[in-house]
């Protein structure tokens, strides 16, 4: 490359001797200008028309809207006992990156969390803004926490439920969750109304998190509605009690209990076992969350005799004393044999209920079509859920009619090759105690009680029925244990063998439904014992008496006056043999 020679300068290279044109520097200082123009005039449009955005941005930086919690609403029996209610707690908070704690004061705040000092300090060593250190601890314990002054830690406050009844409330209520929200149960059935809606208010933050100016509501919260149940809770705790207590006696796998006001359709307890501590849930189940009465079924057995017998008498088949040859316990259906537990002879059909013959109620189902005993099962609310709004309640197992062979139609006669729920047979057994209709069931305590429910059978069809439960727990019938001392009662046993692997095995369910008192009806007592293992297995022998115990204890509770004289009954329960219900 050449040198440039010397004495010529930059100023005089020969590329700088054209000149511009002279538009270009006015075109230059009009850009200049504009881009200047436009400044000035977004300046002022941001600062002067549009200061909300710049306000917006700014308050991004420390500004910040929370979420003010609202109170969820009590649940009470009907009463007014409070069952559930929540009370004031407080979280502990962190932002990781400001907890900058020392040794000391990890292992104080470790030891007041009651934690291990290395999941403490896992959780603070997170990349996240923020995270929960403990939910729901106690307003004492978090003011602890907040005397350490410890930085980067915080606390809101929030609710946490609490259950008076323990156990004995626990399938009613369900639970919430620690956020608050329904889990199971009438929390989650009721969900809607009882968590209300939270508001929110916004305030001034520091860099920390510490809320260091309140500046105005937003939105006032508005506290969840309060629940009133129609369970009454003396009842309740009489069902769990009786339970609790068989379950111990006979060994049992599971069990369930259902009182209904009659009068109203009301569900005055809902009893459960196993059970569980709702306040206390670290060691829970699968079997203990299960509301068996609920959603859980089992072949009814002759609990269903009745029906079968209501049928025969409205479609004027039979009276109360036609007599049935159920000689000589034993009838073959097609290439299958059924049978009674002890041969009778000829009986009226009475006398079939007291003695529950599967015989007899099977010649009385053949005699009508599949598709009329099919409309009056569907009728009495078997085989589709009854609607109550609980969660995960089942309709059992009734098939259509159509597919009914003879054998299986003279079976679900005495309640086999169908399923129920403990709920959905004591439903039905409203046709007995309200002279033929049924009305809805409620789990809500009802202001104004339906009058009239859906009619099932006649008026009369439904005493006479109600005469032959009486004859079932009087001398001579399968359970002589459900008497109550000065009240007449009446029911039915039920024995059911189960299905294991698609064939019956040596486990029973054993159960008894009873209305009390026949002369005018209050309540409708339905008791299921699942797989008794300690030598009986009979629904008079398991089932009755604790249907006695808490049909006793309810009538009184509720102020029932006693229709029969107490030493008959005394006498009756004394020294005689109970007859076994057939299978």
């Amino acid at each position: 490359m050449k040198k440039a020679k010397k004495g010529v300068t930059f100023n005089h290279n020969p590329l700088l001797r054209s000149e511009l044109p002279a538009w270009r520097p006015r075109f230059v200082l009009l850009c200049l200008l504009g881009g200047s123009v436009a400044l000035v005039g977004r300046a002022a449009y941001l600062q002067g028309v549009n200061e909300q955005f710049l306000q917006a941005k700014g308050e991004s930086r420390y500004a910040r809207v929370l979420e003010v919690p609202a109170t969820r609403g009590k649940i009470t029996d009907r009463q007014g006992d409070v069952l559930a209610v929540s009370s004031p707690v407080k979280s502990i908070w962190a932002i990781p990156e400001d907890a900058r704690l020392n040794p000391s004061q990890t292992r104080q705040l470790a030891a007041l969390l009651e934690m291990p000092v290395q999941d403490l300090n896992q959780k603070l060593g997170v990349e996240k803004d923020f995270v929960y250190l403990k939910r729901q601890v106690s307003p004492e314990l978090a003011d602890r926490i907040a005397a350490l002054k410890l930085p980067g830690v915080h606390d809101q406050r929030e609710y946490r439920r609490f259950y008076p009844g323990g156990e004995v409330m626990a399938h009613v209520l369900g639970f919430t969750g620690v956020d608050d929200k329904g889990q199971e149960g009438i929390e989650l059935a009721f969900e809607p109304s009882l968590a209300g809606k939270p508001g929110s208010r916004r305030v001034v933050k520091d860099r920390r998190g510490n809320v260091v100016e309140d500046v105005q509501s937003i939105r006032l919260p508005q506290d969840g509605r309060e629940v009133a149940l129609s369970i009454d809770n003396k009842i309740q705790y009489l069902a769990h009690a009786a339970l609790k207590q068989a379950m111990t006696d006979h060994k049992a796998k599971a069990g369930g209990v259902v009182v209904i006001d009659a009068k109203t359709g009301e569900i005055l307890a809902l009893a459960n076992a196993p059970t569980y501590n709702p306040n206390n849930r670290v060691k829970l189940t699968g079997d203990q969350l299960r509301n068996r009465a609920l959603t859980d079924t089992f072949e009814p057995g002759s609990t269903m005799k009745p029906f079968t017998a209501a049928l025969a008498l409205e479609k004027g088949k039979v009276t109360a004393n036609t007599i049935i040859n159920c000689a000589p316990g034993r009838m073959t259906i097609g290439s299958a044999t059924i049978s009674d537990a002890h041969p009778h002879g000829a009986l009226t059909v009475a006398q079939v209920i007291q003695k529950s013959s599967n015989i007899g109620a099977a010649k009385m189902a053949l005699s009508f079509p599949p598709e009329t005993m099919w409309k009056m099962f569907d009728d009495l609310g078997f085989g589709s859920p009854l609607k109550l709004g609980f969660p995960g309640e089942v309709g059992g197992r009734l098939r259509p009619a159509k597919s009914w062979r003879p054998i299986e139609q003279a079976t679900m006669s005495y309640g086999h090759g169908m399923s129920v729920s403990l709920m959905q047979i004591a439903n039905a057994y409203q046709v007995f105690a309200r002279d033929g209709d049924i009305v809805p069931l409620s789990l809500s305590r009802l202001d104004t009680p339906p009058v009239h429910g859906s009619r099932v059978f006649a008026p009369q069809t439904a005493r006479e029925v109600r005469q032959m439960l009486e004859m079932v727990v009087q001398p001579g019938g399968t359970a002589q244990q459900a008497n109550v001392p000065g009240y007449r009662v009446g029911g039915k046993t039920g024995t059911a063998m189960k299905l294991v692997g698609g064939r019956y095995a040596n486990r029973y369910v054993a159960s008894f439904v009873g209305i009390a008192p026949i002369s005018d009806p209050r309540l409708i007592v339905a008791v299921m014992i699942d797989e008794p293992t300690n030598g009986k297995h009979y629904g008079g022998d398991v089932a009755a008496p604790v249907f006695a115990q808490v049909t006793g204890g309810a009538l009184r509770t509720l102020g029932v006056a006693p229709d029969a004289p107490l030493k008959p009954l005394q006498v009756a329960r004394q020294g005689v043999t109970p007859v076994r219900e057939a299978m």
